[in-house]
């Protein structure tokens, strides 16, 4: 006998959408975008939230508004949490330090205990930042001692979560690249105009040494963790992800020249600590150990990462065509 057509859609309808629920802040921006990406396409039920790019795609909640942010997470009741909304540019921090310290610090800190109010994991988002980069590599039990005022607040956000909520994770990642919007949503994809345009020379700092990581990668570390939770209540406090591939912004540039077979002659490495904005730590590499043993992680080789993420803003056309043709 059949089913009716109403009975086979409520079937449906109930095997389509996942019992995980996960809610993801700042899924706008880079990171959340592509942590967004790893849930709903790892059978999670997935709700983003933004603020000004938010609609049509995600919510939109102003995080400093606490009724507004109450009110998604009893009505969404998500069992995990990823918090990647910030304001993550040093020198924007040091320009508008209130601003900041309310978005990284107060609404961070009223997300842990919101979260804690409805048992849902809540995973805080961090950066290398909090270190002075002067004894690396960093293990999550080292001391933090951040330079500017971006990794004081990052750090004072960290705390915010503890306190509030002590079954939270905390986890610290790296200058971030991927597949970006806009070539300026990223310190690594910005550099792609310096570089494609040879017939100016350009100075690139040859000092602080990074260790740029795909967003795809730390959304996947997300969602291990999380899936990781559900199975075991330990898994909380502080964790470390980073690329293991250590460049500076001038073999980043290089890097990306010879990935589309550009020139890189015009460029200069530049080995003086900066003088402009703000204090940057020379080497603050992270320790990620601790999740590789705990089987979590993966790494995207620099190279493939880069050219999927930049090859739309390539200028000179006739290169796609040797590649993808």
């Amino acid at each position: 006998m059949m089913m009716s057509k109403l009975n086979e859609e409520l079937c449906f309808e109930d095997v389509d959408i996942p019992s995980r629920r996960v809610l993801i802040t700042g899924a706008t921006g880079l990171l959340g975008r592509a942590v967004f990406k790893e849930f709903n396409g790892n059978n999670w039920n997935a709700v983003g939230c933004g603020y000004r790019r938010a609609q049509p795609r995600f919510e939109q909640i102003n995080l400093l508004d606490s009724i507004a942010v109450h009110d998604i997470i009893h009505d969404f009741q998500p069992h995990v949490i990823v918090h990647c909304a910030a304001e993550r540019r040093p020198d924007v921090v040091e320009s508008q330090p209130d601003a900041a310290s309310q978005l990284n610090v107060a609404a961070s800190g009223n997300l842990a205990k919101e979260a804690a109010g409805i048992g849902a994991f809540l995973i805080y988002i961090s950066t290398d930042y909090v270190f002075d980069g002067t004894n690396p590599p960093y293990k999550e039990t080292d001391a933090p001692n951040p330079l500017n005022l971006y990794g004081k607040t990052k750090l004072e956000g960290e705390k915010a979560v503890l306190e509030n909520n002590e079954d939270a994770a905390v986890l610290r990642i790296p200058v971030l690249y991927g597949e970006v919007e806009r070539l300026e949503e990223s310190a690594v994809t910005v550099m792609f105009d310096k570089v494609q345009f040879s017939n100016k020379s350009a100075n690139m700092d040859h000092w602080q040494q990074r260790f740029p990581t795909n967003v795809k990668d730390v959304a996947a570390v997300c969602r291990q963790l999380a899936e990781k939770r559900m199975l075991d209540p330990s898994v909380k406090g502080t964790f470390h992800w980073s690329g293991n591939e250590q460049m500076t912004k001038y073999e980043m540039a290089c890097a990306i020249a010879d990935a589309f077979n550009l020139p890189s002659s015009h460029l200069r490495p530049i080995t003086d600590c900066p003088v402009v904005g703000a204090l940057r730590p020379r080497n603050a590499q992270l320790d990620c150990s601790k999740l590789e043993m705990l089987g979590i992680g993966q790494r995207t080789p620099f190279r493939a990462g880069i050219k999927e993420s930049l090859w739309p803003f390539l200028v000179d056309k006739r290169w796609r065509q040797t590649v993808f043709h």
